[in-house]
C-alpha cells in the first residue's frame, strides 16, 4: 500500500512538472538575461514576488532590503501542522559571460562604485529561483496531500552575505512564523544533471575578509639602510601567516589563509612607506576561525615590531562575515531519502564539503536554532564529465565566465528532490 502510495505521488509530481517545465525555461531564460547585483535586486524581486502571488501565495516584498516572502497555509485557516521553509537566492555577479549561449547575458549594471560592468548569473541562482517556483507551483497543486505552512524565500545579496542577515534581522520568523525545517539548494559544477550531492555536516565554511595596512618607512631603493621596507615587511607576514594552518591549527581540522591582494609601490627605485594586503580566511568551525584572527593580529604586529617599525598594522576585519553551513545530521539524511525516491538511489551522493561560503547558514544560527539543510544540484551534461576525465582540463567553475549550467533536466531534478523532501518533512507525525 505504501509502494502505491509512494508511485502515486512520484506521478502527480511527475505530471506536474511536466505540465510546468515549458514555462519555467522561459522564466529561467528571463532570469538569466537580466540578472541584477547584489543589494540591486529591485526588478528580480518584483518578478519573483509577481510569480509567486499569481500561483496564490500571500506575498510580502521588500522585507530585508529586496527579500520576498511567500507563504501558504494548508488549510488557509491556521496552517496547522509544521512549518517547512524553502530559501533561493537572487542576486548575480560582475563577470562577463562568454559561454556563447543562444541566450546568454549581455546585460550591464553600475556597481555601487559607479562604475560599468557586465553581469551574469554565474553561480547558478537563476535556477535556484526558477526552482522554487517549480516548487511553489507543484505544491500548490499537491495541496490535498499535505498540510502546515509553507515558507517560500527569495533572498537578496547572498554573494556579499548581507541578504540572510537583512532578513533575519527584519525578523523573519516572528513575522512569518519559525519554521521547523528550513532546506535549500545550490547548483555544482561537477556533479551531472540529474543527480544530487548532500553532506551531512558541514557544507560549506566560514568566511572572513581581513585588510592589513603594513606601514614602513619610505626612502631611495638605492639606499635601503635608510629605510624600513614595508614590501619585505609584509612578505614576511605572508609567510608567517601560512604557518597558522600548518603549526597552529590541528591537523584533523580545516582552513585557509589565502592573500588574495598586495598592493605596495610606485617605482622601481621608490621604497615605499606602506604595503596593503587583503585576505580571505576559511575554516568550519568558530574555534579554528577565532584563532585564526587571532593569530593573523599577532604575527602582523609582531613582524612588524620585530622590523622596529614604529606605526603599527592596521588590521581591519569585515564586520559582516559568512558563517559556515552546518547542516543538521538528521534532517540532511532524509533529504537524502527523500531524494532518493524520487531519482533513484544511484542519483544521489555523500559528497565532500567545500571552502565557499553561502548564507543560507544564518537562517539557522538564530535563537529558534532551525534544523537547516542544504543540498547540492547537479548541473552539468554527463558527456562534459566524462571528457573532463579523460582530458584532465577541468570544468568550468562556479564564478566562471563560462559556467553553463544544462537548464530543463537540472530544474526538473531540483524540483522533484525539493517537492518531495517537503511532503515527506510535512507528513511527519
Amino acid at each position: 500500500m505504501e509502494t502505491e502510495t509512494l508511485k502515486d505521488i512520484n506521478n502527480q509530481i511527475n505530471n506536474e512538472l511536466k505540465k510546468n517545465t515549458p514555462s519555467l525555461i522561459e522564466l529561467y531564460t528571463y532570469l538569466h538575461q537580466n540578472p541584477e547585483l547584489s543589494e540591486q535586486e529591485e526588478e528580480t524581486s518584483k518578478k519573483m514576488g509577481s510569480e509567486l502571488r499569481k500561483l496564490g501565495y500571500e506575498v510580502t516584498e521588500k522585507f530585508g532590503d529586496y527579500g520576498v516572502v511567500a507563504i501558504l497555509k494548508n488549510p488557509p485557516a491556521n496552517g496547522k501542522g509544521k512549518t517547512i521553509l524553502i530559501r533561493a537566492d537572487m542576486d548575480a555577479l560582475p563577470v562577463e559571460e562568454k559561454t556563447g549561449l543562444p541566450y546568454a547575458s549581455t546585460m550591464k549594471r553600475t556597481d555601487k562604485d559607479g562604475n560599468e560592468v557586465s553581469v551574469m548569473h554565474a553561480c547558478g541562482h537563476d535556477m535556484h529561483m526558477t526552482v522554487l517556483v517549480g516548487v511553489a507551483q507543484t505544491m500548490a497543486k499537491l495541496k490535498d496531500t499535505w498540510k502546515g505552512t509553507l515558507i517560500l524565500v527569495a533572498q537578496p545579496a547572498e554573494e556579499v552575505g548581507s541578504g540572510a542577515k537583512a532578513m533575519v534581522e527584519a525578523e523573519l520568523y516572528k513575522k512569518f512564523g519559525t519554521p521547523d525545517y528550513a532546506l535549500a539548494l545550490h547548483t555544482n559544477a561537477n556533479l551531472a544533471h540529474g543527480t544530487i550531492g548532500y553532506c551531512k555536516n558541514a557544507a560549506l565554511a566560514n568566511v572572513d575578509m581581513v585588510n592589513i595596512t603594513v606601514f614602513g618607512e619610505g626612502g631611495h631603493g638605492a639606499y635601503p639602510h635608510t629605510t624600513k621596507d614595508p614590501i619585505v615587511l609584509a612578505s614576511q607576514m605572508i609567510l608567517g601567516f601560512q604557518t597558522i594552518v600548518s603549526r597552529e591549527t590541528s591537523p584533523t581540522d580545516a582552513a585557509v589563509v589565502t592573500v588574495g591582494s598586495f598592493h605596495a609601490g610606485t617605482k622601481h627605485n621608490i621604497i615605499s612607506d606602506r604595503a596593503e594586503l587583503q585576505l580571505t580566511l576559511r575554516s568550519y568551525t568558530d574555534e579554528v576561525r577565532n584563532n585564526t584572527l587571532e593569530s593573523i593580529k599577532r604575527m602582523a604586529k609582531g613582524y612588524a615590531m620585530a622590523a622596529g617599525v614604529e606605526k603599527m598594522p592596521i588590521i581591519e576585519i569585515d564586520g559582516n562575515p559568512t558563517p559556515a553551513t552546518l547542516n543538521n545530521p538528521e534532517l540532511t539524511e532524509k533529504v537524502a531519502n527523500s531524494a532518493k525516491k524520487i531519482i533513484g538511489v544511484e542519483n544521489v551522493v555523500e559528497v565532500e564539503p567545500v571552502m565557499g561560503g553561502e548564507d543560507f547558514s544564518r537562517f539557522g544560527r538564530t535563537a529558534e536554532n532551525v534544523p537547516i539543510s542544504l543540498f547540492w544540484l547537479g548541473v552539468v551534461a554527463p558527456e562534459k564529465i566524462a571528457e573532463s576525465k579523460k582530458t584532465g582540463k577541468p570544468l568550468p567553475s562556479l564564478h566562471s565566465p563560462f559556467y553553463a549550467p544544462v537548464p530543463k533536466p537540472s530544474i526538473q531534478t531540483g524540483v522533484k528532490v525539493m517537492v518531495q523532501s517537503a511532503l515527506d518533512l510535512f507528513g511527519e507525525e
